[in-house]
């Protein structure tokens, strides 16, 4: 099995014929191989923000809070809802071969990268330098 030696968001343009933001995120886990297994291929989000409006900052954050853990409800506490999240994501990281466990897992570095079609819609910089 490969260790996990990271996360990595990667945020793309959902509706390309809206003026207003919506992106898709992949959610994945680094391999120390360099490999990448999706731990959630089902997340995004719009606003009504203009994309002239919007900052590469902005995505970054939100993409990081799009891909949990969520926030806690009903009796559920934010302790166990964490908990829950790392341990399906560490379940389906390891489904796909990769050594980590639930606690590893929530303590990796997590980027976000955004395409290149969402950093043309910013008239932002590369990624990393905006």
């Amino acid at each position: 099995m490969t260790a996990v030696t990271r996360l990595v968001t990667s945020v793309d343009v959902d509706d390309l014929a809206t003026a207003t933001v919506s992106v898709s995120a992949l959610h994945e886990a680094e391999l120390a191989d360099g490999r990448r297994v999706v731990l959630l291929a089902d997340r995004g989000w719009g606003t009504t923000e203009s994309w002239s409006e919007a900052s590469a900052e902005e995505l970054r954050a939100t993409a990081r809070v799009v891909v949990g853990p969520d926030e806690p409800s009903g009796d559920r506490t934010r302790e166990g809802m964490e908990a829950d999240h790392w341990r399906s994501l560490a379940s389906a990281a390891q489904r796909a071969g990769a050594d980590v466990d639930a606690g590893r897992l929530g303590r990796l570095p997590h980027d976000v990268v955004l395409s290149d079609r969402v950093l043309i819609r910013l008239d932002a910089t590369p990624n990393g330098t905006d």
